[in-house]
């Protein structure tokens, strides 16, 4: 399983032709406590960086876009009751949505892990 990230801070986790994706640990911290999450309905379809979910915390309000293009599957439901679970796992756990892939060649405009750090690092 591989995780790419994206230059707006949102990490996306591959298996098969559903994609987990997130938020960074990174962009948990920058937003300081999480109080508010709004996700996106089952069954709608995004095309890749569209805002795809609303993230609130005591500082600002952030959208998360799509990685990628796809139609969501899933919607971590658990994040929306207790936003706070955004902060404690942001890569784990508070996954926001399951995306079904449109097209898996936009993964490969991604960052790896590596590249990602160096941006986080480099601004």
């Amino acid at each position: 399983m591989t995780t790419k990230f994206t230059k707006d801070h949102e990490w996306i986790r591959v298996e098969g032709d559903v994609a987990t994706v997130g938020i960074t640990t990174h962009a948990a911290e920058q937003l300081g406590d999480v109080v508010f999450v709004e996700l996106p309905d089952v069954g709608k379809s995004f095309d890749q960086g569209a805002d795809m979910a609303v993230v609130e915390s005591v500082k600002a309000a952030s959208d998360v876009y799509a990685p990628i293009s796809g139609e969501v599957v899933e919607a971590n439901g658990s994040i929306v009751d207790a936003p706070e679970s955004v902060n404690e796992a942001p890569e784990g756990d508070a996954w926001f949505v399951k995306l079904k892939l449109a097209n898996a060649g936009e993964l490969d405009g991604l960052m790896d892990e590596a590249a990602y750090k160096d941006h986080v690092a480099n601004g």
